[in-house]
């Protein structure tokens, strides 16, 4: 099946028949095909989270076993995706200061209360608040795949104030007719039990033929991109295995060198005003971009630029996004992760420097 999708515009053509297009109308229920957009566009173009879209996490397979590994492999990344997203997830569970005294068996009663509410199973979810909390490893023992699968994909989604999850998975190159229906059977498996959509993109499927595709047309900086190379076409070992987006108002969890730096601003008084991953917007038909560090009132941005920035498409469209903030009067800060974790005295004094210039000025 195919199925035609022209992102950006107001409809999309579905065996011959006009509908009103959004992100919700990829499907949830099946394993997709994404074709025509490489991957860092598509990647590019779910940053920040649209409105209308599910919460998407992407997804790099590490390697290529049977059916049943992958499964775990994938529940294992989406458990660490859980446990760092908490307490987003749970409500009222940023109160708890942590495992100590009391805090677990209150993290176990929120988590109850919320599985009370919602078609969530309560032993699981309290058992994940618990290690969330603790920073504990992922649970392979106490719950069959089938529970995990459910429960972590729902636990993502309400993360994000969605009520779905979708993972865009890179299929990698190269692989035998063995192991893309190892990789089929496998994302079909979530499909069915973890009630997710599974979007591929990456290298084309040669020898399975029960896959849908949609053929994605993007617009804005996404559709910018011509090269199609990855990051992860040359280093792989740099890049995690699971990637989501930052929550509003936070540094992004997995993002060592901004809970470093955030640690060491909350010591400096000059700091306030800043706030983490703010969503911007040039104008009413622009699309939206995500700020990693922001001080409004100075029209300061911060970014912090892992490994993955490096990449040949991602490095243009930061060129050309630093470009379209300074032209709305934005001052752009880079940094990368090496000079925050090894070098921070000197990233702090530069950025006191413009900041006190500014409220100076």
């Amino acid at each position: 099946m195919a199925v035609g999708i022209h992102f950006g515009a107001k409809a999309i053509t579905v065996g011959g028949e006009a509908v009103t297009w959004s992100w919700a109308q990829l499907p949830l229920d099946r394993v997709v095909r994404l074709t025509e957009a490489g991957t860092e566009a598509i990647a590019l173009s779910l940053e920040p989270l649209p409105d209308d879209a599910p919460a998407v996490v992407r997804y790099r397979p590490v390697a290529m076993t049977p059916a049943t590994s992958m499964i775990k492999n994938v529940l294992d990344a989406l458990d660490t995706v859980a446990t760092a997203l908490f307490p987003a997830w749970l409500p009222d569970a940023e109160l708890l200061d942590g495992p100590a005294g009391a805090g677990t068996a209150a993290a176990r009663v929120l988590a109850r209360r919320a599985a009370a509410t919602a078609p969530d199973f309560g032993p699981f979810l309290a058992d994940l608040a618990e290690r969330s909390l603790a920073g504990g490893k992922p649970s392979t023992a106490k719950f069959v795949d089938e529970v995990r699968a459910v429960g972590l994909t729902r636990v993502v989604a309400t993360s994000f104030h969605r009520t779905r999850t979708a993972i865009l998975v890179q299929v990698p190159d190269g692989l035998t007719p063995a192991e893309e229906r190892s990789l089929v059977t496998a994302f079909e498996w979530l499909t069915y039990h973890g009630r997710a959509g599974v979007w591929l993109t990456g290298a084309a499927l040669h020898t399975v033929d029960r896959v849908c595709s949609a053929t994605v047309r993007l617009t804005g900086t996404a559709a910018e991109i011509t090269d199609q190379r990855t990051f992860t076409d040359s280093d792989p070992a740099e890049l995690p295995s699971i990637s989501y987006p930052a929550l509003a108002g936070r540094p992004h969890p997995a993002s060592q060198a901004e809970q470093i730096l955030e640690t060491a601003l909350a010591a400096q008084p000059w700091a306030m005003g800043r706030a983490w991953n703010q969503t911007y917007r040039f104008g009413p038909l622009v699309n939206p971009v995500r700020l990693d560090l922001l001080w409004s009132a100075e029209r300061c941005v911060v970014e912090v630029d892992g490994p993955e920035h490096r990449a040949i498409p991602r490095y243009e469209a930061d060129r050309r996004r630093d470009v379209d903030l300074q032209l709305d009067g934005f001052a752009v800060l880079r940094f990368t992760n090496t000079q925050i974790i090894h070098d921070l005295d000197a990233v702090l004094l530069r950025i006191e420097r413009f900041i006190r210039t500014r409220r100076q000025g």
